[in-house]
């Protein structure tokens, strides 16, 4: 019998998909990204390819002019623009806010922004959560939407809002009832499509943006609201009850992250496995050393177990179940596979794995976050205890 050299394993009958994508990251290779990093600088030419090919609008219904595709699909995609070397950071938010927005967003909402957000005139890239004195403890977020006529005031402050810069809109969320009136704590929050577009063309009126300069490219800010005017038509759902529709949303997040982590950890795997073949040290190849061959080994071995996790959570949420610990269970199995594998491909070059030009060093930085956003591994830990396992609630 022949021997497979591939590690190439998609039993997920998205092989067109996968190819289509890899072609058009060809258009991208490394040097692309080195002078974006080098000036902190948004890929916006890449954005607008994957735009213009539809991949962005992977989730979106065929009759709003989306592809109609699963989170699978999605998935796959995000996978593939990080194995081939690129990042989806620049753009992922705008799969992963489609499950608050098809799943809860009215009819008129739907007819409105998504043709044009499937035709590429809109960007819904942001996404308003997080802020500077509550971090992952959403139920304590402060920024209010009190109702006024027929508008939503919004007064508070995102953190961590990233792509806020180049997004046409945001989905926020806001406290819409004070948490000392509310029977739940998960009631009193809302959530809002912001129009950003109409905030910035008229002057920013209500509305100002920050940069952060972070070790990675990233693209991420802080948003101040003063006096934001939000129409009520924009509130998605009943007011209240956001944060049950952000968690299906928070959930295709987890597994989009753990599709991109895969990605990454195949990137790296081949990064290092061709090197082990080639470089020459002593009078053998480098990868005929145990010493070497064993953690690239194990690195593939972590990410296949982590791959077919984030395949399950996404076969569930496709299916409309119940995905929440299987999202997280992907989303933290899978950036442990792609920092693992970071670790280990930068340790297989030695010293080229520091060298710009090889691009190790830019994707292991970007790799890193995922230990920590979206949701940190901790978290996720403290969530299996008490929701799978049944233990006393930590925090």
């Amino acid at each position: 019998m022949a021997e497979d050299n591939s590690y190439e394993s998609h039993p997920d009958d998205l092989s067109d998909i996968r190819a289509s994508v890899r072609a058009l990251c060809e258009q991208f290779p490394g040097e692309y990204w080195r002078v974006l990093d080098r000036e902190r600088a948004y890929p916006t030419a890449f954005v607008e390819a994957l735009t213009t090919a539809g991949f962005l609008a992977a989730l979106i219904p065929e009759e709003f002019g989306g592809s109609g595709l699963t989170l699978r699909a999605a998935a796959a995609i995000m996978e593939e623009v990080h194995a081939a070397g690129c990042n989806g950071a620049a753009c992922h938010a705008q799969m992963y806010t489609m499950g608050t927005v098809l799943r809860h967003g009215s009819a008129a909402q739907k007819a409105k922004y998504l043709p044009a957000i499937a035709r590429g005139e809109l960007r819904l890239q942001a996404f308003g959560v997080t802020e500077p004195t509550s971090g992952t403890d959403t139920l304590a977020l402060r920024t209010t939407a009190v109702r006024e006529g027929n508008d939503y005031v919004i007064n508070g402050q995102k953190i961590w809002t990233s792509r806020a810069e180049h997004s046409d809109l945001m989905l926020l969320l806001a406290r819409t009832t004070p948490r000392d009136q509310v029977k739940k704590r998960t009631e009193g929050l809302s959530v809002f499509l912001v129009d950003m577009h109409e905030a910035k063309s008229s002057g920013g009126s209500g509305l100002s943006i920050k940069p952060i300069r972070t070790m990675m490219n990233h693209a991420t800010t802080e948003v101040f609201f003063d006096g934001l005017r939000v129409p009520a038509e924009n509130l998605i759902g009943e007011e209240g009850q956001g944060f049950r529709y952000i968690i299906s949303g928070m959930n295709a997040e987890r597994v989009l992250i753990g599709a991109e982590c895969i990605g990454d950890a195949k990137w790296f795997i081949e990064k290092a496995s061709a090197y082990a073949r080639e470089r020459v040290l002593f009078g053998r190849p480098i990868g005929q050393n145990q010493g070497v061959q064993f953690p690239i080994a194990k690195a593939y071995a972590q990410m296949r177990a982590a791959e077919l996790m984030v395949q399950e959570a996404a076969r569930l949420y496709a299916a409309g179940k119940d995905c929440g610990a299987e999202a997280n269970m992907a989303k933290m199995l899978a950036a442990d596979a792609s920092w693992a594998a970071a670790d280990m491909c930068v340790q297989t070059h030695g010293g080229f794995g520091f060298a710009e030009e090889f691009d190790i060093e830019r994707k292991f930085r970007e790799t890193r976050l995922y230990q920590v956003a979206p949701i940190s591994t901790n978290m996720i830990l403290s969530y299996l205890a008490e929701h799978v396992l049944g233990l006393p609630r930590s925090y």
